[in-house]
């Protein structure tokens, strides 16, 4: 779903322009160590949880209101993992964009939460061991690794 102020800034730019835009990506793993992941209706590919932070909004609840908006499961954010930035990306719509993302951390609330497809935006969701991950692309597992590393620090995007 494409929020109100992007909608707005596209009809005041046009789709051709690139938007640049905050984003958060929410790699959440449970008791067993497993990761939860959508297979994106856009694209069919797997990945962790993300989305668009909405102006005004705190990137960590941003995080959690985009696991519960697309899975129904209910998260803590732990801690920010790393700041990276996707490629410039041209939507199925034809507007372009590129993403500041907010890489988090972050656990399910309590223990056995059932994971459901609950908007559009996901064709499935799965929670998914680490060794059996489903096919993804090679950013996406890299971002999946930075955060199990666990490290305290956040990690950075060289500058090229």
């Amino acid at each position: 779903m494409i929020p109100d102020f992007v909608s707005d800034l596209r009809r005041a730019v046009g789709p051709e322009f690139l938007l640049w835009l905050p984003g958060v990506v929410a790699v959440v793993r449970d008791e067993q160590r497993r990761v939860l992941l959508q297979r994106r209706s856009a694209a069919g590919l797997w990945t962790p949880l993300s989305g668009i932070v909405e102006p005004g909004e705190a990137p960590a609840a941003a995080a959690a209101r985009e696991v519960e908006e697309e899975t129904g499961v209910r998260i803590v954010v732990e801690r920010l993992a790393a700041v990276t930035h996707s490629p410039p990306v041209t939507h199925a719509n034809g507007h372009r964009a590129q993403y500041l993302e907010l890489v988090f951390a972050c656990r399910p609330v309590g223990t056995g939460q059932a994971a459901q497809v609950c908007d559009d935006e996901s064709v499935e969701v799965n929670w998914f061991a680490l060794d059996a991950l489903p096919p993804m692309s090679d950013r996406m597992r890299e971002i999946i690794a930075t955060v199990e590393k666990d490290e305290a620090a956040a990690h950075f995007a060289p500058a090229p």
